[in-house]
């Protein structure tokens, strides 16, 4: 679960509560105040320092009167799978946009190989957003990327001594749901 700042800004307007509130929801042991309030506008930038926990995402969506699943989306990663990340990327594209259970029809339908793992990662972030009251009809792919992992390097003898090498790729699929109205 991450949080979406956008979302969390729009709730914390509509119900007047500012950075100072949200600062004092989220204020948790080894968390001063004053870090509290810097954790908080660092949320609501974008950026992810300190990592922001699910009972932070609770205790915010509290404090603006909402639900976790209302201000936060669902994402789920598959690291190192193999495959190259250009091939993987034409089956994550295919998906992008799409309500999730199309989605998961059209990945269970797929002949290409990144398919089962593109679906294994939505999957599991379907099932946190079921574990948080999301209604599974309304939930939309919104994040769909692949990055670059590690290549495995392998060497194959050849003739006079010589090794040719054999770099296999490998790949990270981020996958993300979030439930629109």
């Amino acid at each position: 679960m991450r949080l979406v700042p956008d979302k969390l800004m729009q709730r914390a307007v509509q119900a007047n509560v500012g950075v100072d509130a949200l600062a004092a929801a989220v204020e948790r042991t080894g968390l001063p105040p004053e870090t509290a309030a810097r954790a908080v506008n660092n949320w609501l930038n974008g950026r992810d320092h300190p990592r922001c926990k699910h009972q932070d995402i609770a205790k915010l969506a509290q404090a603006v009167g909402a639900a976790p699943k209302d201000i936060a989306r669902f994402e789920s990663r598959v690291l190192f799978t193999r495959g190259s990340t250009r091939k993987v990327r034409l089956v994550a594209d295919m998906i992008r946009g799409q309500n999730a259970r199309k989605a998961d029809i059209a990945l269970s339908y797929s002949p290409k190989r990144a398919a089962v793992n593109i679906r294994k990662a939505l999957l599991a972030a379907m099932t946190d957003a079921r574990a948080a009251d999301a209604d599974l009809n309304a939930l939309v792919v919104t994040v769909s990327c692949v990055d670059e992992g590690p290549q495995i390097k392998r060497f194959r003898p050849k003739d006079r001594g010589r090794a040719h090498a054999i770099i296999k790729q490998t790949s990270h699929i981020t996958i993300a749901v979030e439930e629109k109205a």
